[in-house]
């Protein structure tokens, strides 16, 4: 078939979507988007949109209640009455807004989820197959060195191996945060390491990789606090315990300290939860300035800001993992997505913790993790089934339900 340029410009993104929507194309309509805060997923919300068709879809926005409310009522004039399944439309009208206020992605990365799921919904379909079909039947995930791991106390590390071996899970992946081994607040900026500080950073994760032996991968987690030097001295203490990557060393904006850090070790470079659309990564991927990217699904765009992100980082063979501390919602969306993009690495994951409080989100059966595998769901959308009366006990202090 012969295409011309305007054809092809004019092709969707998402083909298997455009198929499977054009009979019911016009027949539902948008009636209202709504937001809600629980305890428990790092400052995120849910997104509700509701239809005439009486069918709702739900997101997850990198935003809190009160702040994804207050753009949502700039944008909903763009979205009330209108098809939901039109994602693309809906997607490029939100993200290119200027005036009065510029488009507020986190919170457009929720719509774009609820409109995902609703979409999967209305067409009786799983998200990933609207995507144009699976790579993979189940994503690997990594999860969480936590508080009660003292990196510098041997024994400490040993009952904590002892506990990740034995957990249904079977994790094989864990990121450990290195704020707690420096004594510097987490996500802050840090002054310029000193020796005594790195020397526990060579320490604490030495003690950690002996007493996981080599069949646990550990990762080195950094929330941007160190500058360019001390993140080259990081990834020089924690070389010899090999670990899979260093992630955030420096602080978020693309610059010369990132391509002197590539260049200075081994050890593989992870970036990306708080970018923003393609004009985020584009800068590290173009300059070959990290190894792997990690947007998030809830802050970068969404499934379809998300999509585009994986496209571009493809033409490089870049690998992409999913960054995800939050809801069930986002873990399922996390499932559909890296099910459905060629080089996705693996996702983030806040199941399994102790609280069990992703899991307890779910009126039906729990998620399906088993070898560090996350099935990934095959009801319609994105195959979340709420508790509600579990939500409604979660709710942040003085958030309305569904508001």
């Amino acid at each position: 078939m012969n295409l011309s340029r305007r054809d092809f410009l004019a092709l969707p993104l998402f083909p298997a979507l455009a198929r499977a929507a054009a009979p019911v194309r016009g027949k539902v309509k948008i009636t209202a988007i709504r937001a809600m805060a629980i305890q428990n997923i790092a400052g995120n919300c849910l997104i509700r949109i509701d239809t005439d068709a009486g069918v709702s879809g739900y997101g997850e926005a990198g935003a809190t209640g009160p702040m994804a409310r207050a753009r949502i009522a700039t944008m909903e004039r763009y979205l009330i009455g209108k098809d939901p399944l039109a994602i693309e439309v809906h997607f490029h009208e939100l993200t290119t807004l200027m005036h009065t206020y510029m488009a507020h992605i986190p919170t457009i990365s929720g719509i774009d989820l609820a409109l995902w799921d609703l979409a999967g919904k209305l067409l009786e379909k799983p998200v990933n197959v609207l995507l144009g079909g699976p790579f993979r039947e189940a994503i690997p995930m990594y999860s969480h060195g936590g508080r009660e791991l003292k990196m510098l106390d041997k024994s400490s590390c040993r009952d904590w191996a002892q506990q990740i071996k034995t957990a249904p899970e079977g994790f094989n992946t864990f990121k450990i945060g290195i704020d707690s081994v420096l004594g510097v607040p987490s996500a802050r900026y840090a002054q310029t390491l000193t020796g005594a500080q790195l020397r526990n950073v060579a320490r604490a994760y030495m003690n950690v990789r002996e007493a996981v032996g080599d069949e646990i991968d550990i990762a080195c987690h950094c929330h941007n606090e160190p500058d360019t030097p001390s993140a080259i001295a990081i990834a020089k203490a924690i070389e010899p315990m090999n670990p899979l990557f260093l992630e955030d060393p420096i602080n978020v904006p693309h610059h010369e300290g990132w391509a002197a850090l590539k260049r200075s070790t081994r050890v593989p470079i992870l970036t990306g939860e708080k970018l923003e659309m393609v004009r985020g990564f584009k800068p590290f991927i173009d300059a070959q300035s990290c190894d792997i990217i990690h947007p998030d699904l809830a802050f970068c765009g969404g499934i379809t800001g998300a999509k585009k992100i994986a496209d571009y980082a493809y033409q490089t063979r870049t690998p992409v993992a999913l960054h995800n501390v939050g809801s069930i919602v986002l873990t399922y969306a996390s499932a559909h997505f890296g099910s459905a993009i060629f080089n996705f690495y693996r996702s983030e994951s806040a199941l399994g913790r102790p609280t069990r409080h992703v899991e307890k989100m779910l009126k039906g059966a729990a998620p399906a993790v088993k070898n560090s595998q996350l099935t990934v769901p095959t009801a319609p959308g994105l195959g979340v089934d709420f508790d509600f009366d579990y939500l409604r006990s979660q709710l942040v202090p003085g958030e309305p339900w569904w508001s």
